[in-house]
């Protein structure tokens, strides 16, 4: 199998699978360092999609992880033969489509009560494939940004641990289609909406960034106008 993605979630996901005797073909990612738990070959690939044939002769069984991965598949990677490509997302899907950075935020301010992880096939839209499963968690009152982010970080690998046994043997299979329930994207420029929540009650916690500010740069930006 081959990992496409970057970061703790990325790197933690590769261990697993290595330590469960799973294949790991190639990790696709900036930073080297990810693949070494599993000995594995490296790629750093700033298109993805530019490397299809080489991602296709590389994988030994066919499957594709995208783990914290802001990479778009598009062809010809999405038709390579024998390749099945699966998004582990920081989010319920549809609900939450687009950046979980974004994601949590709008939660937050839209006074969602739960959020998660979902794992879906990758499609030739963005997060709107079918979902193979998904793991919920609630959202209290309280809870501001950082701990939700968290939580939703812990959800994914907890998703991904559960659903490798399957997907490896070939028999997971999708629960139900990403479009059957109400969809929002949240992309950068739903950022462009944020100065109409300035006044929103939840404001301050769903802004709180804690720890995630130097990793959610886009975030930080947008909110230096709106500090005083």
């Amino acid at each position: 199998m081959i990992f496409v993605g970057e970061g703790a979630l990325l790197r933690r996901a590769v261990t697993h699978a290595a330590t469960r005797g799973h294949p790991v073909d190639l990790v696709c990612s900036a930073d080297p360092l990810d693949a070494a738990a599993a000995a594995a070959p490296h790629l750093a690939a700033a298109d993805i999609n530019a490397h299809a044939a080489a991602l296709a002769r590389a994988c030994s069984d066919g499957i594709v992880w995208s783990l914290n991965n802001r990479q778009i598949f598009r062809e010809p990677l999405l038709r390579a033969d024998g390749l099945r490509i699966l998004n582990i997302h920081n989010g319920l899907l549809p609900r939450h489509r687009g950046l979980p950075s974004v994601a949590v935020l709008f939660a937050l301010l839209h006074g969602d009560t739960e959020y998660g992880a979902t794992a879906h096939e990758v499609d030739a839209g963005i997060d709107t494939g079918p979902v193979l499963a998904e793991h919920r968690f609630p959202i209290g009152p309280e809870d501001r940004y950082h701990q939700v982010m968290l939580r939703g970080i812990r959800a994914c690998h907890a998703l991904f641990e559960q659903i490798l046994p399957a997907v490896a043997a070939g028999t997971s299979h999708p629960a139900r289609a990403a479009a059957a329930e109400p969809s929002a994207y949240y992309g950068l420029r739903a950022l462009d909406r944020l100065d109409t929540y300035r006044d929103h009650p939840g404001y301050a916690r769903a802004t709180d960034l804690g720890p995630f500010a130097a990793h959610a740069p886009e975030l930080t930006r947008a909110l230096l106008p709106h500090r005083g």
